[in-house]
């Protein structure tokens, strides 16, 4: 019985100790990836923001603007393509004192699971045109390897890949993040169809309407949780102004700040403490118990061996004889006694012995 034990000990340490490998290298990057279906919701408040009212062409100033952005992951979208996930993304802008929405944004991503990188598949688009090729990451970083580099990160309103850039390390409710910076440059986003006036937009009361276009710039920030990539505060400063084609005149129509609100910052820290818990047992904790407990039991199988051979009784002794030799009793003479060797029939000693005497014939009847 002790020795079926010690097999099973050796056997179940050595699957152990090959299963650890096999766990880091391959399991973990079967299971760390982000998932399909995905729904999140996130808030953003930018109080004190000013905002050019359009309809009495009058600029409001102490607005509070709040802005809800929804993600839901499109399973089917992929085609069954299980690499990569699509999630769709809008975001509601609106004037939280009078309910009255502002703006509507809404895009499609598609990216590596296991990456977080761009593809170009699965009907992306910002805002209706499918026509947009977006390069490098999106809505998330590097799955679990955020390291203190820089990333090229995708814009949605500029429709451009821009350089995110570290900028240090922050707490964030209780949790060590990387901080990034996205500076967006002034860029034209819009031709539109309008003129205005020459002194809404700082030129002589005199001069005549002028055409303008729409240009925005903005500063990104995020702070990203390093284990898992995941961004648990966003802040947006924004910027919009309508300029003459000729730059010389222009008029701020959006001025504001977006920052999430403490309740989902917590919200987001919790979930990606969840989802680091989970990337930790397979790289880090599962492989190690696994590796820890095979050794012990190889060891332990192996204690168990060598103290079995250790007990074994030892080989019984052979008796001596009277002989001196080993082996049973002896059937011979006793020790010191000269033993008489008998020439073997045939052999030339036998030969040369004298044979005794033969008795004298009779010859006639007795």
């Amino acid at each position: 019985m002790r020795r079926s034990l010690a097999l099973v000990l050796v056997v179940a340490g050595a699957f152990l100790t090959t299963l650890a490998p096999l766990i880091r290298f391959y399991v973990s990057d079967q299971v760390v990836k982000a998932p399909l279906n995905r729904y999140e919701r996130v808030r953003l408040e930018a109080p004190n923001a000013s905002l050019f009212d359009m309809a009495t062409l009058k600029l409001k100033t102490g607005v509070t603007l709040v802005a809800d952005s929804t993600i839901r992951g499109d399973v089917k979208a992929n085609g069954g393509n299980d690499r990569i996930a699509v999630w769709d993304s809008s975001t509601t802008i609106t004037d939280k004192a009078t309910g009255k929405r502002i703006d509507l944004q809404a895009y499609r991503m598609a990216f590596d699971r296991r990456t977080g990188l761009l593809v170009n598949c699965c009907g992306v688009n910002v805002g209706g045109d499918v026509n947009v090729r977006m390069f490098g990451y999106g809505l998330l970083f590097p799955i679990a390897k955020v390291h203190k580099r820089d990333y090229p990160f995708y814009d949605t309103t500029t429709r451009r890949t821009l350089p995110m850039r570290f900028s240090g390390e922050e707490e964030v409710g209780g949790m060590k993040t990387y901080r990034f910076i996205q500076e967006v440059p002034l860029v034209k986003v819009e031709s539109m169809n309008m003129k205005l006036n020459g002194d809404m937009l700082g030129l002589a009361k005199d001069s005549y309407p002028q055409p303008v276009d729409r240009y925005f710039e903005a500063v990104n920030t995020q702070w990203v949780d390093p284990r898992t990539g995941v961004p648990v505060k966003q802040e947006q400063k924004i910027t919009q102004s309508l300029r003459t084609r000729d730059g010389l005149g222009r008029l701020i129509v959006a001025d504001a700040d977006l920052v999430t609100v403490p309740e989902d910052q917590r919200h987001l820290a919790a979930l990606s403490s969840e989802s680091a818990q989970g990337i930790a047992w397979t790289r880090v904790y599962g492989p190690v118990l696994t590796l820890a407990v095979g050794l012990g039991l190889l060891a332990s199988g192996t204690t168990m061996t060598l103290l079995r051979r250790r007990d074994l009784p030892p080989p019984p002794t052979t008796p001596r004889g009277p002989d001196g030799r080993f082996g049973g009793v002896a059937t011979g003479p006793a020790p010191g006694t000269r033993r008489r060797v008998h020439p073997a029939a045939g052999s030339g000693r036998a030969r040369r012995r004298p044979r005794p005497p033969r008795p004298p014939r009779r010859i006639g009847r007795a």
